[in-house]
């Protein structure tokens, strides 16, 4: 499908925004990425049009896109304004072989060995789909995800975070229902991971799990600790978010993946 740039739609400066541009950052340019279904294929596409990225950072879904904006919620796996489309078996070739630089993923829970569960939720089983096989193989995956979940309620200004209302079942456990990404072999790759939340970033290492960053406005022991279910590292020099990320309109994002690319 096309449709002229204007009419493309700027999503409203909410929660799954906020996660998702803070994951878009860590980005470098000339990067192929890939994007998965929940917060990543509802927000990111539409962010890069926004930001003015299109130029820097080329999507691909697993469907066989590249290019454009993709569609979200039941519509995934479609584009508008797609520069190209290829068949679902050789994009999983493409995949297979190694070609994604960034993988973002949805995920619904993370544990204490960096095993990430997406694939089953309670008596809910949806499935692995593509996620087994694209973050198997990207060098650097990256999952969004809120906190907590169920009735979480959060607000976002120049001081930070605010809990309005807390989640009412954690998502940071001992132990994940289903192991759909296994931190074991993700260290045994070489791969980077991280995991956005709207409050705190935690990397994968060799000794664990490890808190590198938090929100402005949170407390670190009842925001954050309290509602985890283990105890992870934290980061000797523990980083601020920053809070441009809460802006409405672009937020610099451009800008900040050209000064990544000095940086790393």
């Amino acid at each position: 499908m096309r449709v002229p740039e204007s009419a493309l739609e700027v999503l409203p400066t909410e929660m799954r925004k906020i996660i998702s541009r803070r994951a878009v950052a860590e980005l470098v340019p000339d990067q192929i990425i890939n994007i998965g279904t929940g917060i990543p294929n509802e927000n990111i596409g539409p962010i890069i049009a926004e930001e003015g990225l299109s130029d820097i950072v080329t999507i691909t879904v697993e469907s066989g896109i590249y290019g454009g904006v993709p569609a979200g919620t039941i519509d995934f796996g479609i584009s508008r304004n797609a520069q190209a489309l290829i068949s679902h078996d050789r994009q999983f070739e493409f995949y297979n072989g190694a070609g994604i630089d960034y993988t973002f993923m949805g995920a619904g829970e993370l544990d204490q060995y960096g095993n990430v569960n997406a694939t089953k939720m309670g008596r809910k089983a949806p499935g692995a789909g593509g996620f087994i096989d694209i973050t198997a193989t990207a060098k650097n995956v990256i999952f969004c995800s809120s906190f907590t979940g169920g009735g979480l309620k959060t607000s976002f200004s120049e001081d930070g975070v605010k809990i309005e209302q807390e989640g009412k079942f954690k998502k940071l456990v001992k132990e994940v229902q289903q192991i759909s990404y296994n931190g074991k072999l993700a260290l045994e790759r070489g791969q980077n991971m991280l995991y956005v939340t709207e409050r705190a970033v935690f990397k994968l290492t060799e000794k664990g799990v490890m808190l590198i960053e938090v929100a402005k406005g949170v407390d670190v022991q009842r925001d954050i600790l309290d509602q985890m279910e283990f105890t992870p590292l934290i980061a000797d020099e523990l980083k601020y978010t920053s809070t441009d990320f809460y802006r409405e309109g672009a937020c610099g994002l451009r800008t900040l993946i050209e000064r990544n690319k000095d940086s790393r």
